[in-house]
C-alpha cells in the first residue's frame, strides 16, 4: 500500500519554510517516493533537500514554469498509482492520508480526495462548494463533517489517481503562474464523469498563500485571479442558459469596474481576451469529453 503513493512537492522560493516543514514531514513519508520540484531557477536546492531526505528526487527547473506546469512535470516523473500533492507550506500531522486509498478502492470513478486543513488561526477548512449566480460561478468554503462530495480538490493538499489526472489533461497551463488550476481540473473531472470527495478524517496544517502573498504584489495577484476566472468560464461552461447569463454580465461587470476603478479586473479581462483563440480551441476539445452538463454538476451542491 505504501509504495503505491508518490509525493510531489512543488517549491518556489521560501526555502527556509520548505526545509523546516520537510524536517517535520519526513517522519510520515518513510518508504514513499518523494519528488521535489523546484521552480526557482536561481537556486539549486538539491543539497539542502538531501541533508533532510537523502532518497528524495530533486528537480531544479531551468526556467520558471508556474504552479500547474511544475506539478505536471513532477507527476510525469512519479511511479506510484496515486499522487499526493503536498505544498511546501503544508505540515503533516500523521499518515492519515493513506486512508484515502480505501476510498479509491471502493470507487473506480473517484478521481481525488481532498483533506481537512488547519489554517494558521486553527480554523479547519478544505470543504468547499459552488453555485452559478449573476453570470459567474462562485466557489466558497463549506464546513463538512463527513466524507462527502467536494466541489474541487485543493491543489495544496490532495491525493489523486495518476492515470485519471493524465487522462484529464493534467493542470491547464493557461492558468500560469497560479490560481484556478485546481478548480478547473476538478470541474473537468466532474463533467467527465469522475468524483471528488472530502475526507475530514485526513488532516494537515496549511498556511494558505504564504508564498504567493510574499513574492507577488496584491494588484498583480488580483489581475491574474480575474484573468483566470474568465478563462475558466469561457473554457468550461457549456449550458446555454449559463453562457447567455455570463455574456450578459460582462458589460455590466466592465462598466462597474470602470466606475469603481477596479483596474485589476479590467486588465484581467483584456489578458483573457488575448488568450481567447487558445481558450476556444481547448473548449472545443473538452466538449467532446464531457458527459455531464453544468446543471448536473452544480445540482450536486445545491443544498450546501
Amino acid at each position: 500500500m505504501k509504495l503505491s503513493i508518490s509525493i510531489v512537492i512543488p517549491v518556489y522560493k521560501n526555502t527556509d519554510i520548505f526545509c523546516r516543514n520537510l524536517e517535520i514531514d519526513k517522519q510520515f513519508l518513510t518508504d514513499l517516493e518523494i519528488i521535489i520540484m523546484n521552480d526557482y531557477p536561481l537556486e539549486n536546492i538539491t543539497e539542502v533537500v538531501h541533508k533532510i531526505i537523502p532518497t528524495a528526487k530533486v528537480y531544479n527547473n531551468q526556467q520558471n514554469l508556474g504552479f500547474g506546469s511544475n506539478v505536471n512535470k513532477g507527476v510525469k516523473k512519479t511511479h506510484g498509482q496515486y499522487v499526493f500533492l503536498l505544498n511546501s507550506d503544508v505540515v503533516l500531522k500523521d499518515r492519515s492520508f493513506e486512508k484515502a486509498l480505501h476510498l479509491f478502492e471502493k470507487d473506480d470513478k473517484l478521481f481525488a480526495v481532498s483533506f481537512g486543513q488547519f489554517e494558521i488561526d486553527e480554523q479547519l477548512v478544505g470543504g468547499n462548494t459552488a453555485r452559478f449566480e449573476n453570470g459567474l460561478l462562485h466557489h466558497s468554503r463549506k464546513q463538512r463533517q463527513k466524507i462527502e462530495p467536494n466541489f474541487w480538490a485543493e491543489g495544496g493538499s490532495m491525493i489523486f489517481k495518476k492515470d485519471i489526472f493524465i487522462k484529464l489533461g493534467m493542470f491547464d497551463e493557461l492558468y500560469s503562474p497560479f490560481y484556478w488550476e485546481d478548480i478547473d481540473l476538478s470541474y473537468r473531472a466532474w463533467k467527465t464523469g469522475y468524483h471528488i470527495l472530502f475526507d475530514p478524517q485526513i488532516k494537515v496544517e496549511h498556511h494558505h498563500e504564504t508564498t504567493i502573498a510574499k513574492f507577488f504584489q496584491k494588484q498583480n495577484i488580483s489581475k491574474i485571479v480575474y484573468r483566470n476566472q474568465f478563462i475558466f468560464h469561457w473554457k468550461n461552461i457549456t449550458d446555454k442558459d449559463k453562457i447567455t447569463s455570463h455574456i450578459k454580465s460582462l458589460p455590466k461587470m466592465f462598466f462597474y469596474a470602470l466606475i469603481k476603478k477596479d483596474w485589476p479586473l479590467i486588465r484581467g479581462l483584456f489578458m483573457a481576451i488575448k488568450l481567447l483563440p487558445k481558450i476556444l480551441n481547448k473548449r472545443k476539445l473538452l466538449k467532446s469529453t464531457f458527459i455531464n452538463n453544468d446543471n448536473q454538476v452544480l445540482s450536486l451542491f445545491k443544498n450546501d
